[in-house]
């Protein structure tokens, strides 16, 4: 099995423990990922709303640079997931931006076909690589312990098809294959608040104060995420959210670590220390 990573922006930056641990489990899973080339930012979701057609051609961009390696692409960021997939789908069903994005394309010497799958690292580990594969690589079980699951809102809807919109469950399998409880989690696709952390703090703040206390009120030890902005807003704001609401403290940490740790790989590939909440605790076996 071979694909294409494609990082994105995040993964270089606030989101670097998701690369460090992504690319360390699949290595251990004997699955290297080989970075796409030249890849640029894929614009995010913000850029969709300011110029359609460029944010497209800048998705694109990558989808053509991946397409003349003819493998698959894995995309960790749920931002970068969506984006690439919309972009994916709106070239296949509007002939006018197709068309436009076909002339962007063309002026730097590329053109895409529309061959390209994008897939999330949860879609290849259960589908690909397979449960049984992963819990074969399972030595240091995470027993006693008890995570919340926590998807996003971006992963697996509109575009996906690899799990339930409503109530995904790939993560939980995985998170249980590394021996771990997963905490009934009714609020695993609901907005983390995104950008509005930025922009708009007391309702970006209180979207993630509703996450975590949710979390902490049935008994999970953390919230394991797939998604760097959420990993970023839930971890980096929980002084911030204490004192604008009420007290709370719950590491966040990406299923990829929860895994790593659990194949008994050193903390110090998975990017543990980086979180703002030390995780260090929750993350071995009771």
């Amino acid at each position: 099995m071979k694909y294409l990573y494609y990082p994105g922006c995040s993964l270089k930056g606030s989101g670097k423990a998701y690369e460090e641990s992504l690319l360390a489990v699949f290595r251990a899973l004997g699955v290297p990922l080989a970075e796409l080339d030249d890849w640029n930012c894929c614009g995010a979701t913000a850029y969709m709303s300011v110029e359609e057609t460029k944010s497209y051609a800048l998705a694109a961009r990558n989808l053509a640079i991946a397409e003349r390696e003819g493998l698959d692409v894995i995309a960790p960021c749920s931002a970068c997931y969506l984006v690439l997939n919309k972009t994916q789908h709106a070239l296949q069903e509007n002939a006018g931006i197709r068309s436009r994005v076909s002339g962007a394309l063309g002026a730097a010497g590329l053109s895409y076909q529309g061959h390209v799958r994008v897939r999330h690292p949860l879609d290849v580990l259960i589908n690909d690589i397979g449960l049984d594969a992963v819990k074969k690589k399972i030595v240091n079980p995470l027993k006693g312990r008890r995570f919340a699951p926590y998807y996003g809102c971006q992963l697996v809807r509109p575009y996906s098809t690899f799990d339930d919109p409503v109530n995904p469950v790939t993560m939980d399998k995985l998170v249980a294959a590394a021996g771990a409880e997963c905490v009934e989690y009714p609020l695993k696709t609901r907005c983390c608040g995104g950008s509005l952390t930025g922009t708009v703090p007391e309702v970006g703040q209180r979207l993630s104060y509703i996450l975590i206390k949710e979390a902490m009120k049935r008994k999970a030890e953390a919230i394991v995420t797939v998604c760097p902005l959420c990993q970023f807003n839930l971890d980096g704001y929980q002084d911030q959210i204490s004192s604008r609401f009420s007290e709370v403290r719950l590491p966040i940490v990406y299923f990829t670590q929860v895994l790593g740790l659990a194949m008994g790989l050193p903390s110090g590939q998975l990017g543990i220390h980086r979180g703002i909440i030390d995780a260090g605790a929750v993350l071995t076996a009771r």
